[in-house]
């Protein structure tokens, strides 16, 4: 297995590969599928540490496109959520997130209900642009204080 895995790996921690594989992961993790991207984003740092800040945003444009996209497919699920609703759990997660409106989208960075928590912001049909802006924000800090601990944690020396 060894043979074939590490020219891929080696290949992909290029700078000119790597990039564009950190996107694609990344927009990935953001959807609801379970893929993390942060190792890839720390794998990427330590081995090209040059690439910190290009990498914090490539990841951060990548992730929050991805939460863009579960915002879209959390509109369309309007129907399929017709069995949930009015049960006490609904109810109490609709009041908090009408409360704080889409400034929720700032938690899109948590592990487990972030992703779907875009998704239920276009679902409740929150303005897209500035959950946007606030996922954004939350998945920037999540990549730099990630990266950033994981780096003095494991240094590059």
């Amino acid at each position: 297995m060894d043979i074939w895995l590490d020219p891929i790996l080696q290949w992909l921690a290029l700078p000119q590969h790597g990039l564009s594989t950190l996107f694609v992961v990344a927009f990935i993790s953001a959807t609801l599928l379970p893929m993390g991207s942060e190792p890839v984003l720390f794998g990427l740092v330590k081995l090209n540490p040059e690439l910190f800040w290009p990498a914090i945003l490539v990841a951060t444009v990548g992730n929050t496109l991805g939460g863009m996209l579960s915002w879209w497919m959390g509109r369309g699920t309007l129907h399929a959520m017709k069995r949930w609703r009015d049960t006490p759990g609904h109810l109490r997660a609709l009041s908090w997130l009408e409360k704080l409106g889409p400034k929720a989208c700032l938690l899109s960075w948590l592990p487990v209900v972030g992703d779907p928590l875009c998704a239920v912001a276009g679902w409740l049909k929150m303005p897209f642009w500035p959950c946007t802006l606030y996922m954004t924000i939350g998945k920037f800090l999540r990549y730099l204080v990630m990266t950033a601990f994981l780096l003095w944690v494991f240094p590059w020396h």
